[in-house]
């Protein structure tokens, strides 16, 4: 068996998907580059707002609306406060911007492209079948992996980093959407069927109402996922708290790589917190 497979010539994948992404490459580099100066474009704009905000006055905000989505709560607030000064006085404030700006703007493209294919799926098994193993790949495939692609399409950057953060962090999105809208009690779909609701008004006046904390979990890990992604995307040039961390694991520097990583922690933390509760549901 193992001389039958030894003349069996080896299948040229490789060379299949070299040639597939610089096929993407050329065709589709009218699209690729406006796509990367938009997206730096609109990144730098955000990055510039935030600098703008003197840190202490960014720090009393975060608490404040902390406070105020916790039931009014000082947990989170002095967390914050406390976390976010450290940050400050470590001096990567500029970092702690950078990541934070990477991971609102991928979390957000990750909400406008999957809500509506987790809508999809619930409503055709053929595309819920289809797109389901995709979602797998999407999953399952080392996250280092989309990296490749991504320095293809865009080059070396920030760009490319959201990129690879879209694919990584978009499933759970489509995935709980998909689940929350089909874990909709049939009995109120049938009602709003009775009242002659069109297929628009019975999924944003019953079935998305309904489904909301679910999807929004699904949102809170795509967040998380994002934020995952941030010392990844630093070897591709992606700026922020995963550059410092990348930095210091090339000199072998622990001191400045745990700081940076610590800094990463207090960031997850304090976003974790906030979109539960934003998704939690106050009636219980």
């Amino acid at each position: 068996m193992l001389n039958f497979m030894e003349n069996i010539e080896a299948l040229p994948v490789a060379d299949w998907t070299s040639n597939f992404v610089d096929m993407l490459t050329d065709t589709f580099a009218f699209l690729f580059d406006p796509i990367k100066d938009g997206l730096g474009d609109v990144m730098d704009l955000i990055t510039s707002g935030l600098d703008a905000i003197p840190p202490v006055i960014f720090i009393l905000l975060v608490a404040i609306l902390a406070f105020f989505m916790t039931g009014k709560k000082f947990g989170l607030a002095v967390f914050s406060i406390i976390g976010l000064l450290f940050i400050w006085n470590q001096g990567l404030w500029d970092q702690l911007i950078d990541t934070f700006t990477l991971v609102l703007t991928s979390s957000i493209l990750c909400i406008i492209i999957g809500v509506p294919i987790g809508i999809l799926m619930s409503k055709s098994k053929i595309a819920q079948s289809i797109i389901t193993p995709i979602l797998d790949f999407m999953q399952t495939m080392p996250a280092f992996v989309y990296l490749i692609p991504a320095v293809a399409f865009f080059s070396i950057g920030v760009v490319p980093g959201i990129f690879a953060s879209l694919i990584f962090a978009t499933p759970p999105t489509v995935r709980f959407t998909n689940l929350g809208i089909r874990q909709v009690s049939e009995e109120l779909v049938e009602a709003a069927d009775a009242f002659g609701s069109t297929g628009a008004q019975k999924l944003f006046k019953v079935e998305l109402p309904m489904a909301k904390y679910t999807i929004m979990a699904g949102i809170n890990q795509t967040v998380m996922l994002a934020l995952s992604m941030v010392v990844i995307a630093s070897m591709i040039g992606a700026p922020g708290l995963g550059r410092e961390v990348l930095s210091s694991l090339q000199r072998a520097q622990v001191g400045p790589g745990f700081v940076a990583g610590l800094s990463i922690v207090v960031l997850a933390i304090i976003i974790d917190r906030f979109t539960q509760n934003i998704y939690k549901d106050k009636s219980k």
